[in-house]
């Protein structure tokens, strides 16, 4: 059965969550605190203030929003070794659906409206374009040979993929589907290209290398490069843009970036062999999992502090948190699960079946 994502989004919507519910909490109204022996405590109350709160309960259930005012999130998880795209519901931790891509789907990333996915694929040597609604897929995009990491502007109108054999990435206009540019770098085998926020800014990292390559998104050129750690891998922005952060594999460290000066402002230890990272909405932590250990490290952004660690599945990779930031998911590539963690207590709350070879993670 398809995932009925609209009608789910448009219910969210007709409930008017966030008038509705600050009406919720001012039952009684502000100042007002009606006891048994008020005036017309039985009358009132019952009818002005419980049918009302109880209808929006039952609204909110049965839409079942986020903590955060959305519509419910849903985590896509992309296969490389099953050819396929796991669903979960963030809401139940439950694989509700997979979505047939064939080929070896690796990076991945969501539209700005969750209606599509595009997912990068080496065997067709593309960037296939994934209906949510109808679990298919509806078009590719030829971009080159072993194409891995994909992100999409902070506007919606790129996205971009990180080519590795030609030692490019590939921007691709959203509406029309057609590339725009092909951008050579310096870095060999580039693995993540990633927007700044603000779009601004195109980071991209090259496994054989100890590099950042910076691209000015508005003249479609590298404009230069960064020297952190060796095999760099992820890379994630503070909200404003004015801190990246970079995982460099070899040296199980993540490098904390002055994105004006393009200058290394801290070197973070992490776990053995770090390579993705996730980066809180309110920029006050990262995340960056630790393939050989096994883990997730939690990194304060206020001070360039590892603050906790959390064991997870074997082979962490790449990896998202939910829009409200309340749970991680950590693609396990060995132990083909996803990893879940709550972020409140940094503690891992279960693993999740998906298929073989997980590489990462979006949430929409």
């Amino acid at each position: 059965m398809p995932l009925n994502v609209t009608p789910t989004r448009k219910a969210a919507e007709s409930i008017g969550r966030e008038n509705t519910l600050h009406s919720f909490h001012e039952f009684p109204p502000r100042g007002v605190h009606p006891t048994p022996h008020s005036p017309g405590f039985g009358r009132a109350f019952s009818w002005q203030w419980l049918i009302p709160a109880a209808a929006l309960i039952l609204s909110a259930c049965a839409t079942g929003p986020n903590a955060d005012g959305g519509s419910p999130a849903f985590a896509y998880v992309p296969n490389e070794g099953s050819g396929t795209i796991s669903i979960i519901d963030t809401r139940t931790d439950a694989v509700t659906g997979e979505i047939a891509t064939g080929g070896k789907p690796r990076g991945i990333a969501s539209s700005h409206d969750g209606r599509q996915l595009y997912v990068s694929d080496a065997p067709t040597s593309s960037l296939k374009i994934v209906d949510v609604g109808a679990r298919s897929v509806v078009g590719q995009v030829t971009v080159g040979k072993s194409p891995e990491g994909v992100s999409v502007s902070g506007d919606g109108r790129l996205v971009v993929v990180a080519v590795e054999e030609s030692n490019s990435v590939m921007l691709i206009d959203t509406a029309s589907r057609k590339p725009v540019a092909n951008i050579q770098v310096k870095g060999k085998n580039p693995e993540h290209a990633v927007f700044s926020p603000d779009g601004a800014w195109l980071y991209v990292s090259a496994e054989d290398g100890n590099t950042v390559d910076v691209i000015d998104v508005a003249k479609r050129a590298a404009i230069g490069e960064i020297t952190v750690g060796r095999r760099p891998r992820g890379i994630a922005f503070t909200p404003d843009s004015r801190i990246a952060y970079v995982a460099c594999e070899v040296e199980s460290a993540v490098y904390a970036i002055d994105v004006a000066s393009r200058k290394v402002l801290a070197t973070i230890k992490a776990g053995t062999f770090s390579n993705g990272l996730a980066m809180r909405r309110d920029g006050a932590r990262v995340y960056v999992s630790n393939g050989r250990d096994g883990s997730v490290s939690v990194i304060d952004t206020a001070d360039n502090r590892v603050v906790a660690t959390v064991p997870v599945g074997q082979r962490p990779w790449n990896m998202a948190l939910t829009p409200d930031g309340r749970k991680l998911y950590v693609a396990n590539g060995r132990s083909n699960s996803v990893s879940v963690i709550d972020t409140e207590s940094n503690t891992k709350v279960r693993d999740v079946p998906v298929g073989t070879l997980p590489w990462g993670v979006v949430i929409h």
